[in-house]
C-alpha cells in the first residue's frame, strides 16, 4: 500500500519561505508522477504543482514563487515556497499519479494522497 506523509508546514509571515516535504513508501517512487494540491478554508482543493521525471508544471497562482522537485533516492518530493502571500494559506497535500503525462491537474487523476500539512501565512 502506498503511503504519503507530508511535513514542513507552519506559520510564516508574508514574504517568507517554507519547504514542504512528502515522504513516500510502499511503491517504486520513480514510477510515479507527483503533485501538490492545496485546500483553503471554504474552498475546493486546487492544483499547485506537478513533477514527472524531469518536467514540472505549476498553477498560474504560484508560478515563479514555488518550485517542485523530487529526490528519487530519498523517495521524497519537495515544494519550496518563496514570497508567500496570505492567500497561500491552506492545507497542502501531496499526491501520486501512476500515469506520466501532460495536463494532469485534476484530483481524480491522482491515485494516492497524503493527510496534508497546514501552511498559514500572516499579513
Amino acid at each position: 500500500q502506498v503511503q504519503l506523509v507530508e511535513s514542513g508546514g507552519g506559520l510564516v509571515q508574508a514574504g517568507g519561505s517554507l519547504r514542504l516535504s512528502c515522504a513516500a513508501s510502499g511503491h517504486t517512487f520513480s514510477n510515479y508522477a507527483m503533485g501538490w494540491f492545496r485546500q483553503a478554508p471554504g474552498k475546493e482543493r486546487e492544483f499547485v504543482a506537478r513533477i514527472s521525471r524531469i518536467m514540472t508544471y505549476y498553477s498560474d497562482s504560484v508560478k515563479g514563487r514555488f518550485t517542485i522537485s523530487r529526490g528519487d533516492a530519498e523517495n521524497t518530493v519537495y515544494l519550496q515556497m518563496n514570497s508567500l502571500k496570505p492567500e497561500d494559506t491552506a492545507v497542502y497535500y501531496c499526491a501520486a499519479d501512476r500515469t506520466y503525462g501532460l495536463g494532469r491537474y485534476k484530483e481524480s487523476q491522482y491515485d494516492y494522497w497524503g493527510q496534508g500539512t497546514q501552511v498559514t501565512v500572516s499579513s
